[in-house]
């Protein structure tokens, strides 16, 4: 009789071992950060709020006084007469800025050569450059003693640019601003048209519509939100309003302790000691900078369920 064969030894798969996630595991990730959240954010505001609520003075003391301060802070002629020059600046100031970065991502996105790549990285140097380094720099650019602009009309027989006057200084400040963040800006709607799909363009041009045409009817619709978004952050940025005028004021005598609520505020812990009143201030400024990006956060829903 042939021998039987041999049973074949049948080789077991290793089993897979499920890995199951911890949740401890997890929290310990999360734990550094948390932290460090706590420590430099939670702590510092729930200590700076606690002194908003207090007043200090050489005869009583510390004392708890409840909103006092926040009501002193809404009712102080400074406060509200530099919120209101912050407002007025922005209302000018923003939708320059806006128009002229969108303009630049338009051209870009347009253009496909290899200039547009260079001018990406042009546009954008400024937003590298520290605001306190760029606004000294263009103290310097405004001085009548050895700025390049300031006797640029006497070549032609007029006089003079005084930068720093009451007339032209928010000027000078918005241009500071506008060359700082316009090419930050820019970038971002860039990005945003380098995400509308091809075809929407393609689809324009068969029907006839012209490059400019193109640009307004369909580029700028489809990236509403990219510039919804950029417009949040400026308006957010405008109404803290402080490095510049605050390193300007070396140049400008005009600019004073209350010229923006920032710098106010500022001015009221570091100048005046009055750390109290400049916690409130501070607060009563977040308060505000979170009704006005609501309020154009809602504006703008309202009108993209109506359009």
């Amino acid at each position: 009789m042939p021998p039987s064969p041999r049973p074949v030894e049948s080789r077991s798969r290793p089993s897979r071992r499920r890995v199951t996630a911890h949740p401890v595991a997890g929290a310990l990730f999360v734990l550094p950060f948390f932290l460090v959240v706590v420590a430099f954010l939670v702590v510092p505001l729930g200590y700076a709020f606690w002194l908003s609520l207090s007043s200090k003075s050489l005869a009583l003391g510390t004392r708890f006084t409840g909103v006092d301060n926040y009501v002193r802070a809404f009712t102080d002629p400074l406060l509200l007469d530099g919120l209101l020059r912050v407002v007025l600046f922005g209302l000018v100031q923003i939708p320059v800025m806006l128009g002229i970065a969108l303009a630049g991502a338009l051209t870009l996105d347009a253009v496909t050569t290899r200039f547009a790549v260079a001018f990406r990285l042009i546009a954008f140097m400024p937003y590298a450059v520290p605001a306190v380094v760029g606004a000294l720099m263009w103290g310097f650019l405004y001085s009548r003693t050895f700025g390049p602009f300031a006797d640029l009309p006497t070549l032609v027989g007029g006089d003079p640019i005084d930068f720093f006057s009451a007339s032209l200084l928010l000027v000078s400040l918005g241009n500071i601003v506008t060359w700082a963040w316009t090419g930050y800006n820019m970038i971002i709607l860039y990005s945003a048209l380098q995400g509308v799909p091809r075809e929407m363009y393609e689809a324009a041009v068969i029907d006839g519509a012209t490059p400019v045409q193109i640009a307004l009817r369909v580029k700028v619709p489809a990236i509403k939100q990219a510039i919804s978004l950029a417009a949040i952050f400026t308006v957010i940025g405008t109404m803290q309003f402080f490095t510049e005028p605050q390193i300007m004021a070396r140049f400008a005598p005009q600019i004073s302790a209350g010229y923006t609520p920032n710098l106010y505020a500022y001015n009221q812990a570091f100048a005046y000691s009055d750390f109290n009143y400049s916690a409130a201030l501070s607060f009563a400024l977040g308060f505000l900078v979170f009704v006005v990006a609501y309020a154009f956060v809602f504006v703008n829903r309202k009108r993209g369920a109506h359009s």
